[in-house]
């Protein structure tokens, strides 16, 4: 059966024309945040965060010593967990941890300036998990792979971590 030339996909006269609706992902000029940013992707996130937790660690090793206590592993995750939600909401609230500035990253707030301290909080109080005995270390890790996944399968590369925190980014630059 034919059309006879009929092409019902176009405008036929005397209908409003439409303009065509954005499509998925599409971004609009100036990237996808606030200023134009380009959103970090996933492993230059995830080698910030390995220097980050290396940072950290090793202060955190230097205090257990100091102390006597590497051997007592609830303390041990307590100031381990303390330590490193510290860590990166005192640098969050600043826009960049070291790890993010080495690998030419930075951490936003929803409206594109630095993270408050309560959106930093949110943000990073996964890190608490390891407060937990025992199965902390666990917790903790299956949170950073929800948020790895997250992150990798959202067109603007913002973890469950982000989301909850009203809308964080890491961007680069």
């Amino acid at each position: 059966m034919t059309t006879g030339g009929f092409d019902p996909n176009q405008n036929q006269p005397g209908e409003p024309s439409y303009p065509t609706p954005p499509q998925f992902n599409d971004q609009g000029a100036g990237g996808a945040f606030p200023g134009g940013a380009e959103p970090g992707s996933l492993g230059l996130r995830f080698g910030a965060r390995l220097v980050d937790y290396i940072l950290v660690g090793i202060v955190t090793w230097i205090l257990l010593i100091a102390f006597g206590v590497t051997d007592n592993i609830a303390i041990s995750g307590l100031v381990s967990g303390i330590l490193t939600f510290a860590y990166f909401v005192v640098f969050d609230i600043r826009g960049w941890t070291p790890g993010k500035k080495m690998l030419g990253l930075s951490v936003r707030g929803p409206g594109g300036g630095n993270p408050t301290p309560q959106q930093a909080s949110i943000r990073e109080a996964f890190n608490l998990l390891n407060i937990i005995p025992f199965i902390g270390g666990l917790l903790s890790l299956i949170a950073v792979i929800v948020i790895a996944v997250t992150i990798n399968s959202s067109p603007t590369k913002q973890g469950k971590h982000d989301e909850l925190a009203g809308g964080t980014q890491v961007v680069k630059g």
